[in-house]
């Protein structure tokens, strides 16, 4: 059996008849396909590209329900290229050298290339990925990867250089009205048969609660149309009403490892940073609806009260650590309110990001200078051949001076100018900063008096 057969998605007339509503909707034909003008307008990439039979390497990155894997099989029919597709849920790096040793046949026996289709890719780790590397910049296979996940957190550099990445947008609500009302109307694939009928408004509902993913549209529909071919012939209409009826809920889009997740949780973030407690509650609430774990939520809270809060109200990062303690102690639902109230104490806190900065100053100062010695008069002395090396000779202990602090220097000798922490005049942190400028005047006396 050819490697192709193994894995390929089969199309067999008895499969199709039993399959879901948009399976069997599915394109067949470019001329068939809705939606995806930027790549599949006239004089457009992909469209050129599938004209003249040279299809490039890419990454089909799109959300759920955007048309990934139809493309895919229209790419099949419209090549005249070997065309073998698998599913990174289901293979390995034994099946790559498979499919790779078969499109090596294929290639010396037909002068045949071979576009390899691989469903969901970021699925695969780097190991797998990096099997794809040679046979790709080599020309053997046609690399076309599919994936809900932001292409540059899930596939390895090496290969992002060698595809391209095509963005599919989710469907418009003109383009899932027109694949809902084929699919009314289609005898052979569709609902044709059935006589059911829909007004314009109950179609455009239906889309609506799609959120531009055509599979739910289609999902929706046919759970509807199920509903509606229970009743006499003449009573097959679907109103607003019946739509509500027979769907009750509409989901949420969220995919707690895919872009909605950051996309959510840096609207949370930003919500907070902007000291807006209204929108920090709707994104929260959002999360916690969605499913999210409340560890993930409780961690950046935590993260927040030090990036965003920091010194400026040192109660936050305690709030913060508090509300993850809740969350492991009683968990869900009752921990959601410790949760908001500490989102809504970071949302209203006084912000300063002074430690964030200072932090960041002093990583590129260091990959800047590299590790520079420390100081001999504060270093550890343990030993009596450290001691006569100078090691921690003249260092003044600071309790021993009028409220525990007298001038000396603690960076190295290159960067003792330097200041990384600058202190707000937020909150706690203009106490700090006040305290620092006291500190500041004495040295600065210290070094006049020398």
């Amino acid at each position: 059996m050819k490697t192709a057969d193994l894995f390929s998605v089969g199309n067999e007339r008895d499969a199709l008849d039993s399959a879901p509503l948009a399976e069997r909707m599915r394109p067949q034909t470019l001329a068939e396909y809705i939606g995806q003008p930027h790549l599949l307008g006239q004089n457009c990439l992909l469209r050129s590209a599938i004209a003249k039979d040279k299809l490039f390497s890419m990454i089909l990155w799109g959300p759920p329900g955007s048309g990934k894997t139809t493309l895919a099989r229209i790419l099949a029919n419209e090549t005249k290229s070997n065309f073998v597709s698998f599913s990174a849920v289901l293979a390995g790096v034994k099946e790559i050298r498979a499919v790779i040793d078969d499109a090596r046949d294929v290639w010396e026996s037909k002068k045949k290339k071979t576009i390899l289709f691989v469903d969901e890719i970021h699925r695969f780790n780097k190991a797998q990925q990096d099997a794809f590397l040679p046979h790709v910049e080599s020309g053997l296979i046609t690399l076309i990867g599919a994936t809900t996940e932001n292409p540059s957190f899930e596939v390895i550099a090496p290969l992002l250089s060698r595809t391209r990445v095509l963005l599919l947008k989710p469907f418009s609500e003109d383009d899932l009205i027109a694949i809902v009302e084929r699919a009314l109307i289609d005898e052979q694939r569709g609902l044709g048969k059935y006589c059911i009928a829909a007004g314009s408004e109950a179609i455009r509902y239906i889309v609506s609660l799609a959120d531009g993913d055509a599979r739910s549209a289609l999902n929706n529909l046919e759970a509807v149309a199920s509903l509606a071919q229970t009743l006499p012939p003449d009573q097959r209409i679907i109103t607003n009403k019946f739509v509500q009826q027979s769907l009750l809920k509409k989901p949420l889009l969220y995919d707690k490892n895919g872009e909605e997740h950051y996309n959510l949780i840096s609207a949370l973030h930003k919500s907070m940073r902007g000291s807006d407690p209204d929108a920090t509650l709707y994104w929260l609430g959002r999360m916690l609806v969605a499913g999210e774990d409340p560890l993930y939520i409780a961690r950046r809270l935590v993260r927040f009260a030090s990036e965003d809060v920091g010194n400026a109200d040192p109660q936050a990062l305690t709030l913060a650590v508090a509300a993850k303690e809740v969350i492991h102690f009683i968990g869900l639902p009752e921990g959601e309110l410790a949760l908001a109230q500490a989102a809504v104490y970071l949302a209203t806190a006084p912000k300063s990001n002074s430690l964030y900065v200072g932090l960041s100053k002093v990583k590129e100062i260091i990959n800047k200078t590299g590790y520079l010695p420390v100081p001999l008069h504060i270093r550890n002395a343990p030993t009596k051949l450290m001691k006569e090396l100078d090691y921690g000779k003249d260092y003044k202990y600071a309790h021993n001076y009028t409220d525990a602090y007298t001038p000396q220097e603690y960076l190295p000798e290159k960067l003792k100018e330097l200041k990384f922490y600058s202190p707000t005049g937020s909150g706690y942190e203009k106490i700090i900063k006040d305290q620092i400028e006291i500190w500041q005047n004495k040295k600065n006396g210290s070094a006049n008096d020398k």
